[in-house]
């Protein structure tokens, strides 16, 4: 399982970025972070074409057909879309992993007992302004 934000476990922070501008305010080979919507395509053609690694906030099963077919490496979920979001990954064989967000410890154990891929604390996510 992965984790993001725990503080036992040192990781990768996430980049959420607002433009494409504000990228440039990100460390060298940074994971973006962008919720999905259409106001955000730019940013995420531009990551896809500049071989970005991306990390996608969803918030229903179209998004997460999409997430993928747009080459994000990380889909972020909601716990009440867990497990049919590691469902579909499974089935469709997603390069992605689904990331649950969480809030506390204890839910590590459930989603590790719902078998998805893993969990990010909002601790992990780091503001970007350009």
């Amino acid at each position: 399982m992965i984790i993001f934000g725990h503080r036992f476990i040192p990781g990768i922070s996430l980049y959420h970025v607002s433009d494409i501008d504000s990228i440039q305010n990100t460390p060298p080979s940074s994971t973006l972070y962008v919720p999905f919507c259409e106001e955000n395509l730019d940013i995420i053609n531009h990551a896809k074409e500049n071989d970005i690694t991306l990390a996608l906030s969803v918030e229903n099963i179209n998004e997460i057909i999409y997430s993928s077919s747009l080459e994000a490496s990380y889909i972020i979920v909601s716990r009440e879309l867990a497990s049919k979001a590691q469902n579909i990954a499974n089935n469709y064989l997603f390069d992605a992993k689904i990331l649950v967000s969480i809030e506390e410890e204890q839910e590590i154990q459930e989603m590790a007992l719902l078998g998805v891929d893993g969990v990010i604390f909002s601790n992990a996510i780091v503001k970007i302004n350009s």
